[in-house]
């Protein structure tokens, strides 16, 4: 097959004195080799998806036009490809929830948080008696009980105790914002596996395919290391293209800037090193993979199928951002076209 160079694109933000005035992009895609596949519910199911939280958040002109660009419900079709139109549309609204959520808790202070956590949870929780006026509130009501008419009770315990871990840890994530604080490298890395919103959409593997593992499947040592592989890779990759915006608002919470500062690298070296992390988790995947024990035939089956949507979610995260981040816009088509190569030689200005 004939290969070709990606097209350079770049974008801007306002740099801190004395930093570099760009960076050059790791490849985060060849050695991604799962396959891609699209729910064929795609495109009806998105679309209503995206009214359904236009009308639910009240969006401003200028989020609706952000809210757009993302086409979380794309995303979703590509998280679940297996999914029937009504469990993808609980996903798909799940996944346009969550990142205008994401957006919310930006501006929250750690009290703000704390109480969208608790709205949210009890509406978890109880989503047909639980009353708020408050939009996210409504509009998780509104998904989840859905989810509750066909979830097993394992997925359902594991997905409201895992949107919990995320609620907590945006609540640290905001505090170390106010305070300037840059925590270290391992409890960085904690940290994030919980505000990524990654584990949540483990829980909606299960929901998607219609199966409830056991508490002693998903608790054992391999499946919950290959799950940490696949978030690993999600949110570091993404820490290294939301890097020029998180540093031209001083955002600490961003692995480029931890290692920065306990490893002493520069700006390009971080980001080298934290490529060179990202590869690192495909083969942690797979050596994990490897390990896996059996659980008898039916359960094995089941166990094989939620092992192929969590390496897939790796491949699907790393599309939304190749595909909407501004870097990488051009590029997406470049895959897209078939070529199966991404160039090294994408770069970033920090200006």
């Amino acid at each position: 097959m004939t290969t070709s160079t990606a097209p350079t694109t770049t974008y801007t933000t306002t740099r801190f004195d004395r930093e570099p005035s760009e960076f050059i992009l790791p490849d985060l895609v060849s050695d991604c080799h799962y396959p891609l596949r699209l729910n064929p519910h795609c495109y009806p199911v998105s679309r209503a998806s995206e009214q359904w939280l236009l009308n639910g958040a009240r969006l401003v002109e200028l989020r609706i036009s952000k809210f757009m660009g993302l086409h979380a419900g794309g995303l979703a079709a590509a998280c679940y490809p297996d999914a029937d139109a009504f469990h993808l549309r609980v996903c798909s609204d799940f996944m346009n929830w969550v990142f205008n959520t994401d957006d919310w808790l930006d501006e929250f202070d750690v009290d703000g948080t704390r109480g969208m956590r608790e709205c949210c949870i009890s509406a978890f929780r109880d989503p047909i008696n639980f009353q708020t006026e408050k939009l996210g509130g409504m509009m998780c009501k509104s998904y989840f009980s859905r989810f509750m008419q066909t979830g097993g009770p394992g997925c359902t315990k594991r997905f409201i105790h895992t949107m919990d871990l995320f609620f907590i840890a945006v609540a640290e994530q905001a505090e170390d914002r106010a305070k300037g604080r840059i925590p270290d490298l391992e409890s960085y890395i904690i940290l994030r596996r919980d505000t990524s919103g990654c584990k949540p959409c483990f829980a909606l593997i299960e929901y998607a395919a219609q199966i409830d593992l056991p508490d002693e499947v998903m608790s054992h040592p391999v499946i919950m290391a290959m799950e940490e592989a696949t978030n690993d890779l999600v949110t570091w990759s993404n820490d290294i293209f939301s890097y020029n915006v998180e540093q031209s608002r001083r955002d600490t919470h961003n692995m480029v800037v931890v290692l920065m500062r306990e490893q002493g690298l520069n700006l390009q070296g971080a980001v080298d090193h934290l490529g060179r992390l990202c590869t690192g988790t495909i083969q942690r995947f797979e050596d994990n993979r490897a390990m896996l024990p059996s659980w008898g035939e039916e359960l094995d089956r089941q166990v094989a199928y939620l092992r192929r949507r969590a390496a897939e979610l790796d491949r699907r995260f790393a599309a939304l951002v190749l595909r909407f981040h501004p870097v990488f816009r051009e590029g997406w088509a470049y895959c897209q076209a078939g070529s199966g190569h991404q160039t090294t030689s994408q770069k970033a200005l920090v200006e």
